[in-house]
């Protein structure tokens, strides 16, 4: 499959490399754009080639700071709009604010599916993304929403790493069950899970561990990994039940707060992740291992540009 010359690739502020990565893999350039601000902070896009009747590709991912990055792509989008581009495909390898996907308490809002709809009405025409913490958010959208998967990209990794007959993989909670078993059918490997209640945001306690891990190789795997307290509490409550190594993987490296300082210094042997979110110099510890997602993203690109199925990308 080629790219035909009415296919344009722009990317925002929150991942260049990643967006480098992909160009570099499609062998068409980004196009030219720049992101500015007035003094106020208001944000002010320039589109410097033209894209009338063009397939245009969009790459931004809503990560820290996620108001200035879901702002900045509300306003490209309205200006790829205006500027009478044929289709606005929006690749958001991360998507802010999934975790608030329902109502959990009373007068909460329900800010996924009012991003969902920001970017609906400013004239996206597809969302291409990659592991939403809510799988029902593709039903938030009345356009096509391609999901991704970053469990075989990171089930590849252990693969090659480890021996499949000492690993064990972990769902941290109740939710990553299917992602688990997603990864240990990959591995052919058990699973276990962790049973853990949550009394409040980012604060997790670790009740039980459901399956054996005594000298095993463990993986937890999610979706995101936030402040890392979870995480490290769960790795801890492993080694006491007797698992040999701790390994973590995500598809999402949010790392805020003490996240980089707790994983620094618990038991985690390694943490796996994928480059959906820009990682800074300061949170690259040796500890941390990256894999590019930017093949997969590009694949896709390439099988919408085509017309060609998407859906054998899901596995």
């Amino acid at each position: 499959m080629k790219c035909g010359p009415k296919l344009k690739l722009f990317t925002l502020n929150s991942h260049y490399s990643l967006a480098k990565e992909i160009s570099d893999i499609l062998n068409v350039p980004l196009g030219a754009s720049s992101v500015k601000r007035f003094s106020d902070g208001e944000i002010q896009i320039n589109i410097e080639e033209s894209v009338r009747g063009c397939e245009v590709y969009l790459i931004q991912s809503t990560s820290e700071p996620a108001n200035e990055h879901l702002m900045e792509l509300l306003i490209m989008i309205d200006a790829m709009k205006r500027a009478s581009a044929e289709t606005i495909n929006v690749i958001m390898p991360y998507y802010g604010y999934a975790r608030q996907d329902r109502k959990a308490r009373a007068r909460e809002p329900i800010t996924a599916k009012l991003v969902a709809d920001l970017i609906e009405r400013a004239g996206a025409t597809r969302l291409i993304t990659l592991d939403l913490h809510a799988r029902q958010i593709q039903g938030f959208f009345d356009i096509p929403v391609d999901q991704l998967m970053g469990v075989p990209v990171l089930a590849e990794y252990f693969k090659k790493k480890l021996p499949t007959e000492e690993i064990v993989v972990v769902a941290p909670d109740n939710g990553g069950v299917g992602r688990a078993r997603k990864m240990a059918t990959i591995l052919d490997t058990p699973i276990a899970l962790i049973d853990k209640r949550r009394p409040e945001p980012n604060v997790a306690q670790v009740m039980n561990i459901i399956g054996d891990v005594s000298g095993k190789k463990v993986i937890i795997i999610d979706d995101l990994i936030d402040t890392a307290g979870t995480l490290t509490s769960a790795a801890e409550a492993l080694i006491d039940r007797g698992a040999e190594e701790i390994y973590a993987c995500c598809t999402h490296p949010v790392l805020s707060g003490k996240a980089i300082e707790r994983i620094e210094s618990s038991v985690i042997k390694e943490l796996v992740i994928t480059n959906s979110i820009y990682l800074p110099e300061e949170k690259k510890i040796n500890k941390i291992t990256s894999l590019t997602i930017a093949p997969l993203l590009a694949d896709t690109v390439l099988r919408v540009h085509n017309n060609a199925s998407v859906s054998v990308l899901f596995d």
